[in-house]
């Protein structure tokens, strides 16, 4: 029978002293009190002819009672057996080989060269698609087992998505085969067993008369907030990608040079890019700013200023206004402003391009440089601006009469 010589007072009355001193409580349980004041409990038993010492743990955060348990639990293995040692460091390389911790330490080798809405996304397909794999010792993944997922996937009429999730496992699983936790890669199995993509192009209108109508529907939208209010208005002024208007930051802005300055990380071909911002621009900035100048980031969240804008906040406002999908999306206004500035407009396609921060390369085959065609780019974006606040008028104006004929 277990004699128990200590008690909770006894073990918190304990003092430090110069020198490391143990006192036991039976069964090989003791807690050594350190000059520091430290408290740490310790096992002591005997497996195979060796003794050995288990950490179980630090006084306050583990009690006498929590360390007798442990006691109890290490006997039970040692009658089994069983090393408590071993069986620890088992439990602890097993917890560390999961498909979950696998996917976190692939995410933080990979984020510092993604965009911020890209490792977002990343993130999301994870924890929404390949939950059912995360406490999973990775090795233990079948074939079928993430066919099942992917399927499922497929089966909803999302194959583009299906194709990403894969394509993502197996990168998770490969870096588990590079690092000898996997013996093979179950996600090369499933090469071709997925659907083809469609084609997919993302809709936009390239209709003056139409995009008139939009505009203007976007200038009487009561949005829940101003940041979705507002991001709607000038997404089709500087046609940036959704993510990139997303994570604007104040810090970013040069007011009074009227310059948007991206750093290469958030960018999808990794260069830095800037974006001439018309009078229109700086007017609708400015009337965010007291409501998020005190987020580092122009359209944060309405959760919480510390984090951007949902990626889904300005398509839903887009559908609350009963705009289809197959209609618009925020990323069609590229397309919109690709389309009209050269065939309504009548600027340089290079000049279109490199706004649009496309891979160009000039005659001499130079690649994309951020401040290249700056102030023809400035006289175009705030042509645009004036060309769109033209196509509101003019919507308003053929709305009057209209109403005027009916009356």
């Amino acid at each position: 029978m277990t004699s128990n010589k200590l008690t909770e007072s006894v073990v918190r009355r304990l003092e430090p002293q110069e020198r490391i001193y143990k006192r036991f409580d039976g069964g090989g349980l003791y807690i050594e009190v350190h000059p520091n004041g430290s408290k740490y409990w310790r096992l002591k038993y005997r497996v195979h002819g060796r003794d050995r010492r288990l950490g179980i743990g630090v006084y306050p955060e583990v009690s006498l009672k929590e360390a007798r348990v442990a006691r109890s639990d290490a006997k039970a293995l040692l009658r089994n057996d069983i090393d408590p040692l071993v069986h620890r460091r088992a439990k602890r390389d097993a917890a560390e080989n999961t498909f979950g911790a696998i996917a976190d330490e692939w995410l933080d080798r990979e984020r510092d060269h993604w965009t911020p809405g890209y490792t977002e996304r990343v993130e999301s397909r994870i924890n929404r698609f390949l939950a059912p794999l995360k406490s999973r010792p990775v090795n233990d993944i079948t074939v079928t087992e993430l066919w099942k997922i992917l399927e499922r996937i497929q089966d909803r009429g999302t194959i583009e998505t299906a194709r990403r999730v894969k394509s993502i496992a197996r990168a998770i699983l490969d870096l588990a085969v590079a690092t000898e936790r996997a013996e093979r890669n179950v996600a090369l199995s499933l090469r071709r067993v997925l659907k083809p993509s469609p084609k997919r192009h993302f809709p936009a209108i390239t209709d003056p008369i139409q995009l008139g109508g939009v505009l203007a529907a976007f200038d009487e939208y009561e949005a829940s907030t101003p940041t979705v209010r507002i991001g709607l208005r000038m997404l089709p002024h500087i046609f940036v990608r959704p993510g990139e208007l997303r994570h604007m930051e104040w810090d970013e802005i040069d007011f009074e040079d009227a310059l948007w300055s991206i750093p290469a990380k958030k960018m999808k071909m990794k260069e830095p890019h800037t974006v001439p911002l018309s009078r229109q621009v700086l007017s609708l900035l400015e009337a965010l700013r007291p409501y998020t100048e005190r987020s580092r980031y122009v359209f944060p969240s309405a959760r919480s200023v510390k984090k951007p804008m949902s990626d889904a906040a300005l398509t839903a406002a887009l559908r609350r206004m009963g705009i289809g999908k197959d209609e618009l999306t925020p990323h069609g206004f590229r397309a919109t402003a690709r389309t009209l500035l050269d065939e309504v407009l009548g600027y340089r396609v290079d000049w279109i391009e490199h706004q649009l921060a496309h891979a160009v390369r000039d005659a001499n085959g130079r690649a994309y440089n951020r401040t290249r065609y700056l102030d023809q780019r400035r006289a175009m974006m705030q042509k645009w601006s004036d060309y769109l606040d033209g196509l509101i008028a003019n919507n308003s104006k053929t709305n009057r009469v209209e109403r005027a004929q009916v009356g």
